[in-house]
Formats: structure tokens, C-alpha cells, sequence
């Protein structure tokens, strides 16, 4: 028996995170939730995750930074990162990229969109 694979969601706003938590584990997924950037951070410390998704504007510490902080630990130079976010230009993309982003999509989104892409990511 393979244990579940593990998503930690960061995203400032409770109704998402549950909502994110409630499809991921429909899907068979681990789901580990933080609140901000900085709450994602300390939590990827304690706990390496298969696949992490992230909003791009939280207080604290928005998805960009959030995204380079984690690129920056050993464990999370290769994890797949998703930008889950209501920002869609192109420029904020180029920048998610180049923070380290593997992927991005735009809010509101279609719950089996995201499980096909999270499907695509890590099995």
C-alpha cells in the first residue's frame, strides 16, 4: 500500500482552502493547509510535500515570494509548484516562472481541472 501523496495549499482565505482540501482529498491527495505565506514556509519545514499550490496575493508574504523562499530549501528544489490565482496576465505568469512556478491557474477554477493537473504532476 502507497501512502498518499501530500499537497500543501497556501491561500489567505479559509472558504478556498476548504473547498481545495475537500476536492484534493476526493482525489486521494494528503492535504496539508497554511494561511499565508510564512504559515506555508514554516510548514514545508516540518514536512516535505509531493506538489505545493499557492495564491499570488496573501498579506504577509504574497505567492512570488512565497514560491522563491521555497526554491530556496533543499527538499523543494524540484517539487512542483501551481500558482492558484485571479491573476492572469502574462506578465504576472513570466514572473511566476520565474520565481519557480511549474504551473498556474486562474480563479475561479474547475475542480477537475485541478485534479487533472495535479494528476499530470505527480500521479
Amino acid at each position: 500500500m502507497t501512502t498518499a501523496k501530500t499537497i500543501l495549499t497556501v491561500d489567505d482565505s479559509g472558504s478556498l482552502r476548504q473547498m481545495l482540501s475537500f476536492i484534493l482529498k476526493d482525489a486521494g491527495y494528503g492535504v496539508i493547509e497554511a494561511v499565508d505565506g510564512n504559515d506555508g514556509l514554516e510548514k514545508a519545514r516540518k514536512q516535505t510535500v509531493d506538489l505545493v499550490l499557492t495564491d499570488q496575493n496573501m498579506p504577509g508574504m504574497d505567492g512570488l515570494s512565497f514560491i522563491r523562499a521555497l526554491r530556496g530549501m533543499k527538499n523543494y528544489k524540484s517539487v512542483p509548484i501551481l500558482m492558484l490565482t485571479t491573476e492572469s496576465g502574462d506578465e504576472m505568469k513570466a514572473q511566476g516562472k520565474a520565481a519557480g512556478a511549474n504551473g498556474w491557474l486562474v480563479k475561479p477554477f474547475d475542480p477537475a481541472r485541478l485534479t487533472e493537473v495535479v494528476r499530470k504532476l505527480i500521479g
